[in-house]
């Protein structure tokens, strides 16, 4: 159904997830007999890491593979309700290794309740030995309607105090930096050529399909996300409709906003053609701030403003 929109287009990523992709790599196989990109990840979680599956993976074409390690420290995967060990996310990666696949990116979690500077330091040191390209770093944000925000007043006096947490921030993207792992982006950091093109498409307002249910799309300025309810998404598609509940057409001013916002999570900064006067006050008005360096082309957060990032998003988008 969607074929039209994209067949004279240069698809440059292709990426399965999120989720457990690989619990079906029969699916993964028949979109790859079908199309191919220079960039393709798979998601995994570590204990559905297998030499047989990885090796079948890289001969389909998969370049690249995401594996959801969030932490090295037993009692804190646990506590997050993991069934992997650190042992296990590990070999994940090495398995993966070994199979030939050399683009590997894992993820990390800090700021946790009972998580200390220690054990930080710790699961840093271990991350930085294992052969991966790439590392997503994300503190604990604390959601609605999740099994953490039932327990959030439980959970609070746990927590790192807000100059622990800005230590544990410092110390991994010292050590990263050491070992080659370039902050990039906010919360990405890669070797070499190694940066997500996916995730760079994100940051940069490319264009964007998602298939399966849930999935958001952003296409010819509008953006509109897929049915979340299975059943309710399969007889969308079996009644030959597009399965999609919610979609919005971006106002120039709201959209240009919003690159704005989030094209400043890439530590390069954005480049700045013209823009409305109002947008110049607004942005130099965050240079006197101390949360930009502004010039007529250029935007770019300063450490504070990386700091503080979504407080500086929520002034330009509002």
């Amino acid at each position: 159904m969607r074929l039209p929109q994209i067949k004279e287009k240069e698809i440059v990523s292709l990426y399965f997830g999120g989720g457990t992709p690989t619990l079906f790599p029969e699916g993964i196989e028949a979109i790859l007999e079908r199309t191919t990109a220079p960039e393709i990840t798979v998601e995994t979680n570590p204990e559905d890491v297998t030499l047989d599956l990885m090796k079948k993976l890289q001969e389909l074409g998969v370049n690249r593979v995401s594996i959801g390690v969030q932490s090295l420290n037993n009692p804190l995967l646990k506590y997050l309700g993991r069934t992997h060990t650190a042992q296990k996310a590990i070999e994940a990666v090495e398995i993966t290794s070994a199979a030939g696949i050399e683009n590997i990116t894992i993820d990390l979690m800090y700021e946790l309740p009972h998580q200390t500077l220690e054990t930080w330091e710790e699961t840093v040191d271990q991350a930085c030995k294992l052969p991966i390209t790439h590392l997503s770093l994300y503190n604990l944000t604390i959601e609605p309607h999740t099994l953490f925000k039932k327990k959030e007043k439980e959970l609070l006096p746990h927590l790192p105090d807000e100059e622990t947490a800005a230590t544990m921030l410092k110390t991994a993207i010292t050590r990263f930096n050491e070992k080659g792992l370039k902050r990039y982006e906010i919360s990405a950091f890669a070797r070499d050529d190694k940066i997500s093109i996916h995730n760079t498409g994100y940051w940069t307002g490319r264009p964007f399909i998602g298939y399966g249910p849930s999935a958001f799309s952003y296409w010819e300025g509008k953006r509109f996300r897929n049915i979340c309810h299975m059943n309710k998404y399969i007889k969308s598609l079996k009644d030959g409709a597009f399965p999609v509940d919610f979609e919005e057409m971006l106002s120039p001013h709201r959209s240009l906003h919003e690159k704005i916002a989030i094209g400043l999570r890439l530590t390069e900064g954005i480049s700045l053609p013209s823009i409305p006067l109002s947008t110049q006050k607004l942005l130099h008005e965050l240079d006197r701030e101390g949360w930009l360096n502004y010039n007529a082309h250029h935007a770019k957060l300063t450490e504070k403003g990386t700091l503080f990032y979504d407080t500086v998003a929520e002034k330009i988008i509002l």
